[in-house]
């Protein structure tokens, strides 16, 4: 990338000129017809705790049993939205909660496929905020995926450990709407703990809209807004004070 970055007509020199990001290798593949496993290596990414793990975004087996999978290792921690789903190279301007989760964890999870167009899957897998010293905290995340046509939607209820025996509660809801050529994407977040008001006060909206004349084009235009009034510690991706907006787009 090259980018160029003003804060009040001055130059952020530490935002901007070139920049690598992503160099990844991936491998998926099957080693018998009912076990599958997916691999996600980043090779550019730094070793927080000196672990081979943390260059590692997933690396799982998934074995499934008619309606029913179940898999294990590393992977992504089951939180709904479609900006948190996505790609990071595919995303150009993200939320701050975004920006701030760590998003691939060590674990297990089992789905259900309740009809040909939606699943359900309980994750229990490492808390993203456990420390070096302490990795004895969890996270326990309840995921809907549904496939309905012009509308499809990644929900989820997660009760996620921020410190040991303290928990934040997401309320994630992904929506998905396309129509011929267009597609909106609407992600609401309500984030809230045992000592807060529960909705309301901690949220996130992420919203884009695209449009695709060809398959090789899309265009698109995209808002965020954080904002975090609940004087609670419990986040720590949206820190407490926080208000702020975001609106871009491209092509």
């Amino acid at each position: 990338d090259y980018q160029r970055h003003w804060l009040d007509g001055t130059t952020v020199k530490e935002n901007t000129g070139f920049e690598g990001k992503f160099i990844n290798i991936r491998a998926d593949g099957n080693i018998t017809d009912n076990l599958s496993y997916s691999w996600r290596q980043r090779l550019n990414k730094e070793h927080s705790d000196r672990t081979f793990f943390d260059a590692t975004d997933w690396v799982y087996l998934n074995y499934n049993i008619g309606q029913w999978s179940i898999a294990g290792g590393k992977q992504v921690v089951a939180i709904g939205g479609w900006e948190y789903d996505r790609a990071p190279i595919d995303l150009y301007g993200c939320s701050v909660f975004w920006n701030n989760i760590p998003c691939y964890e060590i674990g297990a999870s089992a789905g259900y496929s309740f009809t040909e167009s939606d699943k359900l899957t309980f994750q229990f897998c490492e808390s993203p905020f456990y420390t070096r010293d302490n990795r004895d905290m969890y996270s326990y995340n309840l995921l809907w995926n549904g496939n309905h046509g012009w509308f499809n939607a990644i929900y989820s209820i997660n009760m996620i450990e921020y410190l040991p025996g303290r928990f934040i509660n997401y309320i994630a809801l992904g929506n998905k709407f396309t129509v011929d050529k267009l597609t909106l994407e609407l992600d609401l977040m309500n984030r809230a703990s045992r000592r807060q008001t529960f909705l309301l006060k901690d949220i996130s909206i992420m919203g884009e809209i695209s449009f695709r004349p060809t398959e090789k084009w899309n265009i698109f235009g995209k808002m965020t807004y954080d904002v975090n009034r609940s004087g609670s510690d419990a986040d720590m991706c949206v820190l407490p004070g926080t208000e702020m907006k975001m609106i871009g787009g491209g092509l």
